[in-house]
C-alpha cells in the first residue's frame, strides 16, 4: 500500500505541487491573512518524509455529501485534504447549524484532538466530490515524534483554526447580520470572483441556505437581503450565481457606513 499509494498522491498533495493555486479556506474573518487559509500541512517535509506520512494514511474517496466526521462521535485522527471542499460545522440542539468554515485541499480537519480520544464536537461534509487522507491518531502521534515539520504543520494548523473560529465568534457578536453579509459577498469575490461586462461573477455555487449557515442567518433573510440589494443595484441574482455589480458599496455596508 505504501509506495503505490505514495506514488498516486504525490504529484497532488505535495505542497509544491499545488500551493501555488490553491484556494486556501473560506471562513469569516476580518483578517485578510486569515482569509488565505494556513499553510499547506506537508510544507516542510522532505520527499522521504512526505512518503512516509503517505505510508501510514489511507486514502477515502467522498461523493458530495458524504460526512467525513459527525458532531459527537469518538475522535480516531484527521483528515487531510488532496481535492474537492470540506464544510465544517456545528448543529445546535434545535437543528440550527451554523458553518464554521469551508475548508481546501492542504488543509486538515478533524480536530482539536488530534491523536484521538473525546468527541467530535462539529462535523464535516464533503460538499463537492473529495478526497483525503485519513490518518489514524496512533499513527500520528508516532509521527510527530518523527518528522518535527509535520509536527509544526499540526500546531500551526491548529493555532489558525483556534484565531479564525475566535474570529467568527467576535464577528458574530459585534457585526450586524447585513455587515456580515456584504463580508461574506466580499470574501467570495476575491476567493471565486470572475470579471464580467456586468460585474464580477462569483463562479462556485452557494445556495441561500449556504450564506445563511455562514452568517447566522435564517434562509429567508438572505433571500430577501439579496433581493433588496439587487433592486439597488448592488448585486446581481443571475443563475448560477450572483454577481456583484458595486463592490464600493458592499464595501461601505459592510463597515457600516451605509445602512440598506
Amino acid at each position: 500500500m505504501s509506495e503505490t499509494l505514495a506514488q498516486i498522491w504525490a504529484p497532488t498533495l505535495h505542497a509544491g505541487q499545488f500551493s501555488a493555486d490553491r484556494v486556501g479556506a473560506l471562513l469569516l474573518t476580518e483578517t485578510k491573512a486569515q482569509q488565505s487559509g494556513p499553510p499547506c500541512l506537508f510544507d516542510g517535509l522532505s520527499p522521504h518524509e512526505y512518503e512516509a506520512v503517505v505510508a501510514k494514511g489511507q486514502r477515502r474517496v467522498l461523493d458530495r455529501g458524504s460526512m467525513v466526521f459527525s458532531q459527537g462521535a469518538e475522535h480516531d485522527g484527521i483528515y487531510v485534504i488532496e481535492t474537492g471542499r470540506i464544510r465544517v460545522y456545528y448543529t445546535a440542539p434545535s437543528g440550527r447549524e451554523v458553518t464554521l468554515a469551508y475548508w481546501h485541499p492542504g488543509n486538515f480537519v478533524g480536530g482539536p484532538e488530534v491523536f484521538g480520544g473525546g468527541h467530535h464536537i462539529w462535523s464535516g461534509v464533503a460538499v463537492t466530490n473529495s478526497s483525503v487522507l485519513y490518518l489514524p491518531g496512533h499513527a500520528l502521534r508516532s509521527l510527530v515524534t518523527q518528522i518535527p515539520a509535520l509536527a509544526i504543520g499540526i500546531i500551526d494548523g491548529l493555532s489558525f483554526k483556534g484565531k479564525c473560529y475566535s474570529a467568527m465568534a467576535q464577528m458574530l457578536g459585534t457585526r450586524s447580520i447585513t455587515e456580515r453579509l456584504a463580508h461574506l459577498l466580499l470574501h467570495l469575490a476575491d476567493l471565486y470572483g470572475v470579471p464580467n461586462d456586468n460585474g464580477i461573477a462569483i463562479a462556485a455555487a452557494f445556495t441561500h441556505s449556504d450564506l445563511a449557515h455562514m452568517t447566522g442567518a435564517t434562509r429567508q433573510w438572505i433571500t430577501t437581503s439579496l433581493k433588496r440589494l439587487g433592486d439597488q443595484g448592488v448585486v446581481a441574482i443571475k443563475r448560477p450565481g450572483i454577481v456583484i455589480r458595486r463592490r464600493d458599496v458592499l464595501a461601505k455596508i459592510r463597515d457600516g457606513e451605509v445602512k440598506v
